[in-house]
């Protein structure tokens, strides 16, 4: 496959990388705490990283995908940083964060049947 082709499709040398995490929150969030605690997680853990978030959930549980807001892979280092400030905040009571995983190709879904504990 030529150079162009394979940069046109997100191949090879052009791959990008992400990962899927998963956090559980506090049972007794409130929607006004919800709301605080998202911006908060995209604002400093997500956004300040050059990062994006898509997935979604609901008062307490939340999953999703990250990858960088531009061309390129997410790095180890971004998912120790997330993990990081998941850890750190009071308001997570548990997350999980996925391998990196090739973010246009690799078909396969986060494990459904799992839950966090």
């Amino acid at each position: 496959m030529k150079k162009r082709l394979r940069k046109k499709l997100f191949k090879g040398e052009f791959r990008e990388m992400g990962f899927y995490l998963r956090f559980r929150l506090s049972e007794e969030i409130t929607e006004e705490q919800l709301d605080a605690f998202l911006d908060q997680f995209l604002g400093e853990a997500i956004e300040a990283n050059g990062l994006e978030f898509g997935g979604g959930g609901g008062r307490n549980e939340w999953q999703g995908f990250v990858a960088l807001n531009r061309r390129g892979s997410v790095t180890d280092e971004h998912r120790q940083q997330v993990g990081r400030w998941l850890a750190e905040h009071p308001r997570v009571l548990d997350h999980e964060i996925g391998e990196l995983r090739d973010a246009w190709y690799d078909s396969a879904p986060w494990p459904q049947e799992r839950q966090l504990a």
